[in-house]
Parts: structure tokens; C-alpha cells; sequence
């Protein structure tokens, strides 16, 4: 579907939006972004995402030339301008702020380019994994820390997760890549955060080294609602391969079962029962089923 997009102050097809290839976006990923998505027409968690790209913007010394409020108004106007074709199709989809510091020297760039993009949610490939468990492979490529690009900023210097997506798909076709940093201590999955389930506790990683996503933000939020403990840790794979349950989240699919690691099976089968609570959870808190609408857009 040709949504529109918003490039710099004007609506345009999808499919006809341009950038510079002078743009410094391109040419050295000095850029960022974030991606929300929309349950129903409505945006989930706006102001949380511009708080975090904002954020980034302030690391990068990026000027977007419009305030946090300003962006969230044409954010909304984007999703307005694209409401007719989301109800006819019956759909949902990802919009995504993406600034980049514009054209030339970084002393003194071009204005910024700045757009806001309509996606859709990829549901053709994460529907059946809600019965299967997606398999993951822990790559040999490691997270970027702190020290280097701080993986608390959403950018698109990313090369690191497209090798750790190659070696990945070398073991298995299927799988999503698991990360570690560069102690050997479980990360990030390639836009998602990972958690595990150990005698019922749920487990993820520090945030030191690590995206602060607003889907993990929201599985926060609902365990403490659920009353399930959660535990941020050092976890090492020994620690994966032995867990009881796990599970990626991410703002298209919410919430993904994991059934494999390194092709070793886990616990008693995907989804487990923590799994299942919490995308129970997430899907009466939207007012739509989670599962089933991924599940549609495959058909």
C-alpha cells in the first residue's frame, strides 16, 4: 500500500520519497530515528518514543528545528492523513520519526532532513511464530557498548546487527540473532529486547549496553500488573539455553515467543505460560488481539 509520508514539511507517496545521496544520513549514518505503531488508528506510547528520540537528538547534537510538541502534532497528522487506507485494509502499521543532520561539513550542515514514515507491521513473517517459538542464534558479532555508539541511542549505524543477522541465517534460515557484548553477557536481538523466564521470574538484561525500549518498558509495566518478580541482571547464554521460557519484544510484534536457542530447545515448548499472560495482558490493554491481527495480515 502507498501510504503517505511526511519529507520536510510536505505529504508524498511512499514510493516517490527521496533523499540526498549527499545527505550525511546516507553517506555516514549520522542519523536517528524511532518507530512507534498504531493498535486501532491510535498511536501506542507516542509520547514515550519522542522522549526517546529526543533523547537521541540531544546526544547527537542534532537539531530537528521542531519542538517535542511540534513533531507529536505532525506525527498525529501523518497518522490522520493515512486513517481511510488503514480502515480499508483493516490494518495497523509502524510510523517512524527519522532525522538526519543534512548536507556537508558537520561544522556547518544543510538544514536537517526530517521525515515520518508509514511501515507495515511485517506480520507474514512473525504470525506463525506465536505457535512455533521463533529460533534465535547467538552470533559471534557482538553489540556495540557505550564506549562506542551507545546502543541507547536508536541510529542507523547498524552493520553490526546485518553480519549478526548473516551469521545468524548460516545456522539456521530461520533465526533471529541474540546478541552478547563484548563480556560475553546477553544484549539485544536486532530491534528488540530479550527476556527469559526462570522459575518464575522474568529476566533481562542491564540497560547498559542495551536499547531502552518502550516495549520492554511496557512488559515492565504489565508484570508488576500481573504480579510476576522481574530482574535486571547479567545474563550469559548458559543462562538461556537453561531457562523455562523467553521472549522477544519490539514494537511490530509486541511480543514474540522464543522456542529455540543455538537449535537447542526451550523448556516444555513456545509460548510458555508467562509468555501467554503477558501477551494476554498486552492485548486487553490495546482492546485488540495481538496474535490474531498478525495472524490476519498473513492471509
Amino acid at each position: 500500500m502507498d501510504y503517505q509520508v511526511w519529507v520536510n514539511g510536505e505529504y508524498v507517496a511512499r514510493s516517490q520519497a527521496t533523499i540526498s545521496m549527499m545527505d550525511r544520513g546516507f553517506r555516514l549514518g549520522d542519523v536517528v530515528f524511532d518507530t512507534s505503531r498504531t493498535f486501532n488508528g491510535k498511536v501506542f506510547r507516542l509520547r514515550d518514543h519522542l522522549d526517546r528520540l529526543y533523547r537521541s537528538l540531544q546526544y547527537t547534537r542534532i537539531d530537528p528545528g521542531l519542538s517535542k510538541d511540534e513533531m507529536e502534532l505532525i506525527t498525529l497528522g501523518v497518522v490522520q492523513q493515512n486513517e481511510a487506507m488503514r480502515e480499508g485494509a483493516g490494518d495497523d502499521y509502524q510510523i517512524t520519526q527519522i532525522i538526519t543532520r543534512g548536507v556537508g561539513p558537520i561544522q556547518n550542515p544543510s538544514s536537517p532532513n526530517v521525515s515520518i514514515w508509514i511501515d507495515p507491521l511485517g506480520g507474514p513473517r512473525f504470525a506463525p511464530l506465536y505457535k512455533t517459538g521463533a529460533h534465535v542464534v547467538i552470533p559471534k558479532t557482538r553489540s556495540y557498548t557505550a564506549e562506542q555508539i551507545d546502543p541507547k541511542v536508536k541510529h542507523y549505524s547498524r552493520l553490526n546487527f546485518v553480519m549478526a543477522e548473516l551469521e545468524a541465517t548460516d545456522v539456521d534460515p530461520e533465526a533471529l540473532p541474540l546478541l552478547l557484548d563484548t563480556d560475553g553477557n546477553i544484549t539485544e536481538g536486532i530491534g528488540a529486547n530479550f527476556f527469559m523466564v526462570s522459575n518464575g521470574v522474568l529476566k533481562t538484561a542491564r540497560d547498559n549496553d542495551i536499547l531502552q525500549g518502550v516495549s520492554r518498558m511496557t512488559v515492565f509495566n504489565l508484570a508488576e500488573q500481573l504480579g510476576i518478580p522481574v530482574v535486571e541482571e547479567d545474563l550469559q547464554p548458559y543462562d538461556v539455553y537453561t531457562a523455562d521460557e523467553a521472549f522477544l519484544c519490539s514494537t511490530p510484534y509486541c511480543i514474540l515467543p522464543v522456542g529455540r536457542v543455538d537449535n537447542r530447545a526451550l523448556g516444555e515448548g513456545a509460548p510458555g505460560p508467562i509468555t501467554n499472560q503477558l501477551l494476554a495482558a498486552w492485548s486487553e490493554r490495546v482492546g485488540l488481539d495481538i496474535v490474531d491481527q498478525l495472524g490476519r495480515l498473513t492471509q
